[in-house]
């Protein structure tokens, strides 16, 4: 069986999930959660919906997605706890603390990898399923034959992304909202930068190429693929942050497509809740320059019309689908919107309507034109069929009863349903009937009165044996198994925990620190060679979400999990800054796996480094090998679309460069040779002056962009300088510069 597994952001978006018959809810607390401005639940309306789904045969899994700083690391710790106590099924994370957490104390609630972990390969799915995973969220860029030979080889379930909004970059892989605004993705408060109008720069003529909404991805929308997508575990849609109305809209759809039940009207409606237009996505084989809709970032609605004629004050709609009253519109007017609820409608006679097919008039103040598109946002009785649909039982589950009544004997009744069995017995006990004793089709009507519960009666075996059983008695007797049985239901839940093993200690010896590089050219990298720099990450460099696994010699830089896997026995390695590594228990796990030194996130602060370096001595008796990035233009973005291809400059990336624009700064983007992007902070971190006071780090790292030769010298001389201490004068521009989260914590 397809899981469809649906999310909730509130109980009343729960509910409708559930009500349109989703099989598992995904959803986040007050913390930990990837999706920070969702209403989100606390433990007693988790408890509440836990209770709804799993009377339903309905899953719940929490996200526990974010990153997870040292000093919150307990208070992870206990709430993973609680959600264990209360019959969690899984558990939805990205940090490996937090992974550990949950696979080394627990038998039955299980450790999903989030999509912000970036597996998007066997190797990946492998190693994550060798550390106790027990399911594998991958990447939204993976493709459909991809997921299917990773499901067939790595044998573990495996869930995607079939519906809703997509990230542009690789999730986990973006430090966009972050780096730049302190409020980070990876700590489910992304700001939306990639929703943002952009100005688009040839930097190598200084041309602008237009304004638009160059990163603003389409919906995700793969119902017309069902049949392929039956082949996977679990299907997943997005939107915790979206309306009830949309979860029961969505979920209704694919249900029925799974369930081999859609029509093409069906799919029609998906696009009469919330929408940026729909792409099938990487899963489907998009052509990336496909992947966005440049035009505008937020609802787009759906077509019914254009304007006409203007008469009276009024102007004329010419419709090519229904309009009805009180649906709000918008009108597309030169690039700009013009928005409102269509309260009154009119016919060519100047009567009302409530509603038109052809065509109607209505009284708009702003100055639109003819040949305008106009566009439905919402539909007012489509979102009231789906007000409706929100909290209906989508199944009921079978009662079948044995009921044995006999004069002078109290009442029993042996019930079953939700696969237990309750045996409820009366206090009372029952007369012998002097006239009309209790018929089969009497105790039948009494005992099928169910519709406030999950139920409904189905084999009832009586035998009539002339006892009279008062109708009153015979509704407590339901009431009383209707409750038997839930209470049966929801204790069955198995919460199990187990004694972890207790950890090896690894720890490393204090190195006097050091200067290591990354570079993108070849000039740069004999730059670097010329000042001295051993340890420079070039061609030696396994990106996270960039995995061609070739074979190499020597020390490797590896950014994702995959990369991990395959190259730990063949060659020793560092972790890169793309693992989001934030503190003690990640450092230990990579360690256990064969890191020879680990890179520290970019979102962590200086007091924050110390805790972690402090709380790895305290449990390990010694220190951590650590890397961390000083130098160069972060890599806000790493993403599978290409913005110069959607402006129809592919392959022109090869001779000229190109940054985006908005009204703080510009953003330098590297294209490369499969055609993905990266694009970086317009401003450099530069740490070197805080050099000095960092302790208990081995290796400094600079990392070298689109610097030319002379700028890398420069920089090298300079940080050379700063380490050895023979440099008082400052490196930092206040103009060109960032000094990043190192004295201000993230969001």
């Amino acid at each position: 069986m397809t899981e469809l597994l649906a999310p909730a952001g509130n109980m009343e978006a729960l509910k409708a999930a559930i009500s349109n018959g989703c099989d598992a809810v995904y959803l986040g607390m007050q913390k930990f959660g990837a999706r920070a401005y969702s209403s989100n639940f606390d433990l007693e309306s988790l408890k509440e919906a836990l209770t709804y789904a799993h009377l339903r045969n309905v899953k719940i899994y929490v996200t526990m997605n974010t990153i997870v700083f040292e000093n919150e690391v307990e208070e992870m710790k206990e709430q993973i706890n609680k959600l264990n106590e209360i019959g969690v099924e899984g558990i939805i994370v990205q940090d490996l603390a937090a992974f550990d957490y949950v696979v080394r104390n627990f038998l039955d609630m299980q450790a999903h990898c989030s999509t912000q972990m970036g597996i998007d390969d066997l190797d990946g799915t492998l190693l994550l399923k060798e550390l106790g995973a027990k399911r594998v969220v991958l990447s939204r860029e993976v493709e459909i034959e991809k997921v299917k030979e990773i499901k067939r080889v790595a044998k573990i379930p495996l869930e995607i992304f079939v519906h809703g909004a997509l990230c542009v970059s690789y999730s986990g892989n973006c430090l966009m909202s972050g780096l730049i605004g302190y409020r980070s993705g990876n700590r489910g408060r992304c700001v939306g930068s990639c929703r943002k109008e952009y100005e688009l720069i040839d930097k190598t003529t200084n041309i602008s190429l237009g304004k638009s909404y160059i990163l603003s991805t389409k919906e995700l929308n793969t119902i017309d693929y069902i049949n392929d997508l039956k082949e996977i575990d679990s299907l997943k849609i997005e939107g915790r942050m979206k309306e009830p109305a949309y979860v029961a809209n969505v979920v209704s759809k694919y249900r029925m497509a799974l369930d081999n039940k859609i029509t093409e009207e069906d799919k029609d409606s998906l696009s009469k809740t919330f929408n940026r237009t729909f792409t099938k996505g990487y899963l489907f084989h998009e052509n990336a320059k496909d992947i966005t809709n440049i035009l505008r970032p937020n609802n787009y609605g759906y077509e019914i019309g254009r304007i006409g004629k203007s008469v009276k004050g009024m102007y004329e709609i010419k419709l090519t689908r229904t309009l009805n009253q009180n649906d709000i519109i918008r009108i597309s007017h030169n690039n700009e919107d013009v928005n409102l609820t269509a309260v009154k409608l009119y016919d060519k006679e100047g009567n009302l309507i409530n509603k038109a097919d052809d065509v109607c008039f209505i009284k708009i103040k702003e100055k639109i034109s003819n040949g305008d598109l106009v566009y439905i946002t919402k539909n007012y009785l489509f979102y009231k069929e789906l007000e409706l649909a929100k909290e209906k039982e989508f199944k009921r589950f079978n009662l079948d009863i044995k009921v044995y009544a006999y004069s002078d004997s109290k009442l029993i009744i042996d019930a079953e349903g939700l696969g237990f069995h309750y045996i409820y017995e009366s206090e009372e006990t029952l007369d012998e009937a002097i006239s009309n004793p209790t018929t089969k089709e009497q105790l039948t009507k009494q005992l099928s009165r169910l519709n406030d519960t999950i139920f409904e009666l189905n084999h009832v075996d009586f035998d009539e044996y002339n006892a009279f059983i008062p109708a009153k008695l015979l509704n407590t007797a339901r009431r009383d198994i209707v409750q038997g049985l839930y209470d049966l239901k929801l204790n069955s839940q198995k919460k199990r925990t187990k004694l972890s093993d207790k950890k090896e200690k690894i720890s490393f010896d204090p190195k006097k620190p050091y200067f290591t590089a990354t570079v993108t050219t070849k000039e740069q990298y004999d730059a670097c060679v010329s000042c001295g720099i051993k340890e420079i990450y070039f061609e030696k460099i396994i990106r996270r979400n960039q995995n061609d696994y070739k074979e190499k010699e020597g020390q490797l830089l590896l950014g994702g999990y995959g990369g991990i896997y395959h190259y730990r026995k063949t060659n020793p390695f560092v972790t890169d800054y793309s693992l989001n590594v934030v503190n003690s228990t990640s450092c230990y796990e990579l360690y256990r796996l064969g890191a020879k030194r680990v890179t520290l996130s970019y979102e962590l602060n200086k007091s924050q480094i110390t805790g972690l370096i402090n709380a790895y001595y305290k449990e390990n008796d010694g220190y951590p090998a650590l890397e961390m990035i000083v130098y160069g233009k972060a890599p806000l973005m790493y993403t599978k679309y290409c913005p110069m291809k959607k402006l129809n400059q592919c392959s022109i990336c090869k001779i000229k460069s190109y940054e985006l624009k908005d009204e703080h700064g510009t953003f330098p983007m590297i294209s490369h040779d499969d055609c993905s992007t990266t694009i970086l902070n317009g401003k450099t971190l530069n740490l070197l002056d805080e050099l000095q006071s960092i302790k208990g780090i081995e290796a400094f790292r600079l990392n070298f962009t689109i610097e030319s030769k002379n700028q890398v010298v420069e920089t090298i001389n300079t940080a050379l300088s700063k380490l050895n201490g023979s440099m008082n004068k400052s490196s930092f521009n206040q103009e060109t510069d960032t000094r990043g989260h190192f004295n201000k914590e993230i969001l």
